[in-house]
Formats: structure tokens, C-alpha cells, sequence
């Protein structure tokens, strides 16, 4: 695990954009997980304006979500793919995207099928994550074990504490979503995770300084081989 700490939110951003399009310039087909929330939009802002500028083109990229919530309908301004349009890829040229379908009838079918889709593909090449305030990527929350494939998950109170603020009350907000398993995120030749903000700190300093634990999900990643961190000053306070 390599940790790098930045001196605001907008370098992070930018050295993140740098690593994405690195990679999309060397592997023009690359297949890439992303991450919804606050903390990659303004990597996304960079990736768009690198685009726009004409250094990528994102036309044989595919991309695979790592969550979406369930029963909220695609066109409700907070799934996650109305989130992932209006930040991104309505502003790129992607050749496809992908993400759980949590109105799917049968959810443990959408899972082993977004699994399967993924595999189909080749796995994920470059996998982007932030961390939740509780440790967890993805949505994959703290419990006695980790979770291997995509799976659905009820949401930690703290999570939809969290994302309420999103939401025009806290009892909008969903309590399951389908994500991304801990083993799938793992399987990626390489993973990116970003963090920004004091009310990170903790979970960071969990995430690289306390016990490998399903009690903190993120911490496995320094099993991983090629695992990049990068964190404004804030979200490192606690190192």
C-alpha cells in the first residue's frame, strides 16, 4: 500500500484524474470500477475536462459501479446512475457502463449476473474507492466476516446517517443496496482509494495503522499488491 498525502482536496483530485488517465492511456480498453459520493466528483471534473481538452477518449473503456441502491427507481436523482450521468459519463464519450440493478425482481440473480458480467469481461483494471466513516468500501459495511461476490447489504445506521443529506428526509434514504463484494474490489489489478476530510481520519488510520478486519472492510486492502492511497492533509491527521 502506497499512501500519498496532499495539501487540499483539489490536488487529490488531480493526481487521482492522472492515474485514471494514465491508465486509459496505456490500456485504451480498459475496464474500470468507479465509485459514487462527494469524494471522487471532483476527480471526475478533472477526468471531464481532460477529455474535453482532447487528451482521452474514453470510447472502448467499459466501466462497472461498485453499488447501487435498492428500490430506487433509474431515474430517481439519487440512484447511482443518475449520479454517475450527471458527473460523468454524460460528459464523456464512455464506451459502456454498467451498475447493479437494484429494482431487479430477483436481486441474488442481478448479483450473480453483475458478477458474471464483470468475469465476462476480463475483471476490473483499475478499481476507484473512497471509504465510508465506518471503514467501509463499497457498500460493503463492518460485520464477523467479509463478503466475498456482489451482494446485497443493509445499510449501517451511521451509512444512512450519512447519506441523508442527500435526501430531502433521513426516511428517504434506502436501507439495502447491492455492492460489490470485499473479493470482487480484491480482484482488481489495481485499486485507487481516496479520502478527504477530518471526519475520515478515523476510518484511514484504521484502514493502515489497525488490525486486517471485516470490522473495518478497507483494512484488507493491505493484502492487496498494488493498492494507491491518496488523502488531503485532513484525512491523515491521525497517521
Amino acid at each position: 500500500m502506497v499512501v500519498h498525502v496532499f495539501d487540499t482536496p483539489a490536488q487529490v483530485a488531480q493526481a487521482a484524474a492522472a492515474v485514471i488517465a494514465a491508465q486509459v492511456l496505456q490500456k485504451p480498453d480498459s475496464v474500470l470500477g468507479l465509485a459514487t459520493g462527494s469524494t471522487p466528483m471532483d476527480t471526475y471534473r478533472e477526468l471531464i475536462s481532460l477529455h474535453r481538452g482532447g487528451v482521452l477518449d474514453f470510447s472502448r473503456v467499459k466501466s462497472y459501479n461498485l453499488d447501487e441502491y435498492v428500490g430506487l427507481p433509474a431515474g430517481h436523482p439519487e440512484s447511482y446512475v443518475s449520479f454517475m450521468k450527471r458527473n460523468l459519463f454524460d460528459h464523456i464519450n464512455i464506451g459502456s457502463y454498467s451498475l447493479p440493478d437494484g429494482s431487479a425482481r430477483d436481486l441474488q440473480r442481478e448479483c450473480e449476473s453483475y458478477e458474471q458480467a464483470i468475469r465476462d469481461d476480463g475483471g476490473i483494471d483499475l478499481q476507484l474507492l473512497g471509504i465510508g466513516n465506518n471503514g467501509h468500501i463499497g457498500f460493503n459495511e463492518p460485520g464477523k466476516a467479509f463478503t466475498y461476490s456482489t451482494n446485497l447489504t443493509t445499510l449501517a445506521q451511521s451509512t444512512i446517517d450519512a447519506n441523508k443529506r442527500f435526501f430531502d428526509s433521513i426516511d428517504q434514504v434506502p436501507r439495502q443496496a447491492l455492492s460489490m463484494g470485499i473479493g470482487t474490489i480484491m480482484e482488481a489489478r489495481s485499486i485507487l482509494l481516496l479520502a478527504l476530510g477530518e471526519a475520515k481520519a478515523q476510518a484511514v488510520y484504521q484502514m493502515i495503522r489497525g488490525p486486517i478486519t471485516p470490522r473495518v472492510p478497507a483494512s484488507i486492502l493491505r493484502g492487496h499488491a498494488r493498492v494507491t492511497v491518496m488523502l488531503d492533509k485532513a484525512a491523515a491527521a491521525r497517521l
